[in-house]
C-alpha cells in the first residue's frame, strides 16, 4: 500500500538510505519539510547531510526508503521534482572563463529567458547580491565569498518552489553571511521552501521553523529550536548584585524560592541558577528587595544549541572552512 501523501508538505521522505560500499552514509532518514518555511539540517562533518540532499534532489539514488517532493516521487517523477527545485552545492558551479555577469546571462538564456529578461535578470541578481561593481571581473580575482554569492544568485534565476541549500554560507566572511541569511529570509517570504544543511549552529536558530540534527547517518532529534534546547534542560537565571557581601543571603533566598542549588561567583557578584518555573521569579524579587538586595543585573540564559549538539552527538561543532562530506568522498571514490 502506498503512503498518503500531506500536502502541506514540500519534502516527505521516510526511512532513507545510501550506503558507499560497506559504509552506510545515511540510515534511515526521515524528513518531513512544511512548505514555506526554512528547514534546517544540522550535522557534523561526514554526518550524511549532503548525500541527504542529493537524493532528495535526484542526483543521487537511494538504496532503501522514498521520498516526495510536493508530491511527486523523486524516482519515479525525477524530470518533474528537478523542475521545481534548485540546488546550490558547497562548491561554486560557475564557468571560470566568464565574467559573472556572462554567467548569470548563459544561466538564464538556459532556463528559457529571452535576451532582454536574462540582461535584466543579471543585473537584478547582481545588485541583490552585491556584484554589481564586480560584473564584469574575471572569476579568477573573484574572492571565495564573492564565488559562494555568485552560486547562489545562478540557483536563483528562476526561484524554484523548493531550494536546496547545501552549506551556502561556508568560508564566508560575517558581513556577507548577513547578507546572505537576508536572501534566505526574502526567498520565503516570497513563497519557496529553503532546506538549509549546515555546520553553524547559530546560522541554524538564525532562519530555521524546525531543525533536524544528523549523526552517523541518522536524525537523533528534530523540532524547533526552542524544542530543542528544552531537551537537553532548564533555562538559567542570572543575577548580578550590587554589593556581592550578600551573595550568601541571595543564594538562600534564591533556594528557598526557585529550588535547586545556584552556583556563586564571588568575584563579579553573581549568581546563576537554575529556573524550573518562570512564573516563580516576581515571587523571589520581592523577597529580595524586602531583604534589601539590590539587583544590578538581571537575565534569563535559555541552553544553547552548542549544548544540544554536544548533548546528541558527544562533541562540540566545529565549523570547516573546507568542508567535504565523508561520504561524499567515498561517493566519488566509488564512480
Amino acid at each position: 500500500m502506498s503512503r498518503q501523501y500531506n500536502a502541506e508538505l514540500a519534502v516527505d521522505a521516510h526511512g532513507l538510505v545510501k550506503n558507499f560500499g560497506s559504509n552506510r552514509a545515511v540510515d534511515g532518514v526521515n524528513l518531513q519539510v512544511k512548505s514555506g518555511t526554512v528547514y534546517g539540517v544540522l550535522g557534523p562533518n561526514g554526518a550524511g547531510k549532503t548525500t541527504t540532499i542529493r537524493m532528495l534532489a535526484t542526483l543521487l539514488r537511494a538504496d532503501g526508503g522514498d521520498a516526495r517532493v510536493f508530491g511527486h516521487d523523486v524516482r519515479k517523477e525525477a524530470h518533474v521534482v528537478r523542475s521545481l527545485i534548485g540546488v546550490t552545492g558547497q562548491y561554486a558551479s560557475v564557468d571560470e572563463t566568464l565574467s559573472a555577469s556572462e554567467n548569470l546571462v548563459l544561466f538564464s538564456r538556459l532556463h528559457g529567458l529571452s535576451r532582454t529578461a536574462a540582461k535584466q535578470k543579471t543585473r537584478d541578481l547582481l545588485e541583490e547580491f552585491g556584484l554589481t561593481e564586480a560584473a564584469t571581473r574575471p572569476l579568477k580575482n573573484f574572492s571565495g565569498g564573492m564565488r559562494r554569492r555568485l552560486d547562489l544568485a545562478a540557483s536563483l534565476i528562476s526561484q524554484p518552489p523548493l531550494i536546496f541549500l547545501d552549506e551556502p554560507t561556508t568560508g564566508l566572511d560575517p558581513r556577507t553571511r548577513s547578507q546572505m541569511w537576508d536572501t534566505i529570509r526574502r526567498l520565503v517570504a516570497t513563497g519557496s521552501t529553503v532546506l538549509l544543511t549546515t555546520q553553524y549552529l547559530d546560522e541554524a536558530d538564525q532562519l530555521a521553523d524546525r531543525i533536524a540534527v544528523i549523526d552517523k547517518g541518522t536524525v537523533v532529534a528534530e523540532g524547533t529550536a526552542d524544542d530543542l534546547k528544552a531537551s537537553v534542560g532548564n533555562s538559567a537565571l542570572q543575577l548580578r548584585l550590587d554589593d556581592p557581601a550578600k551573595l550568601l543571603l541571595a543564594r538562600d533566598l534564591v533556594e528557598q524560592s526557585l529550588g535547586g542549588v545556584p552556583v556563586l561567583t564571588p568575584e563579579t557578584g553573581r549568581l546563576t541558577a537554575p529556573m524550573h518555573n518562570p512564573d516563580l521569579i516576581t515571587d523571589l524579587l520581592i523577597r529580595m528587595r524586602e531583604a534589601r538586595i539590590t539587583v544590578a543585573e538581571l537575565s534569563v540564559q535559555k541552553p544553547s544549541l552548542d549544548e544540544v549538539f554536544l548533548s546528541l552527538t558527544g562533541h562540540l561543532a566545529e565549523p570547516d572552512e573546507a568542508i567535504d562530506d565523508s561520504a561524499d568522498t567515498l561517493e566519488r571514490t566509488a564512480r
